[in-house]
């Protein structure tokens, strides 16, 4: 990898230049599905507004629907860290590309069947103890983008294949992703509107940075870059 975490960032920046719209749409729409429609299933499974603003415990039954419905936000997530990665390949996605996924169900399914296998193995390694469940979860943390580059990979292979790429990279994308902590501070002084920018930048950042893991050692960036300045 060619590229120190300043350089990662400024080009993220760069590949967003003209796209913070769309990227800033895509991050309140997925907000406001991931947020409301659990709050509003749990509405009705109380018997309305009424009963659920009073209660003290959410019903079992809401809690099982939910849960289901967390599975089914799986697809939706990837596809959205999919929409950053062809941002920071200068592309230009559309928010329709994200909600496509779901019309391929064999593709969501294994999506899902991913992420909770991914899930359980950081779960494992972290009762053992904290420090090594962080660690497995980086090693983990390009387990989708590689589906996307190889979707003929299955789940394990593309786990086994983030660990591999991941070898010595861990450390420098765990500062990366604590880079954005003073950003995150402010965003919350915003009453967290500011993660609307936050959250493209950041996904845009783990993007190239999953870019910059796969390229051939050596490569040279456009001239057009200028990454110094």
């Amino acid at each position: 990898m060619n590229l120190t975490i300043s350089q990662i960032k400024k080009k993220s920046l760069a590949t967003l230049k003209g796209k913070w719209g769309l990227a800033v749409a895509l991050t309140l729409i997925v907000f406001v599905i991931t947020t409301f429609v659990p709050t509003i299933v749990e509405i009705l499974l109380s018997g309305g507004f009424s009963q659920w603003f009073n209660q003290t415990e959410t019903p079992v039954i809401a809690d099982m629907v939910n849960l289901f419905i967390s599975f089914l936000f799986i697809p939706l997530t990837v596809a959205s860290y999919w929409f950053y990665l062809s941002i920071a390949r200068w592309n230009d996605p559309k928010i329709s590309d994200v909600f496509a996924v779901y019309k391929e169900w064999e593709l969501s399914l294994k999506l899902i069947g991913t992420s909770i296998l991914v899930g359980i193995f950081t779960m494992l390694w972290a009762l053992l103890l904290i420090i090594p469940g962080i660690i497995k979860g980086l090693s983990y943390s390009q387990v989708f983008f590689l589906l996307r580059d190889n979707p003929e990979l299955s789940a394990l292979e593309a786990i086994t294949e983030s660990k591999v790429r991941m070898k010595g990279y861990k450390w420098k994308y765990f500062l990366m992703n604590l880079s954005f902590i003073g950003w995150a501070f402010i965003a919350i002084f915003t009453l967290g509107i500011g993660f609307l920018w936050l959250t493209p930048y950041i996904s845009t950042a783990n993007a190239t940075f999953y870019n910059e893991l796969i390229a051939p050692q050596g490569h040279e960036e456009p001239e057009s870059m200028d990454l110094e300045s």
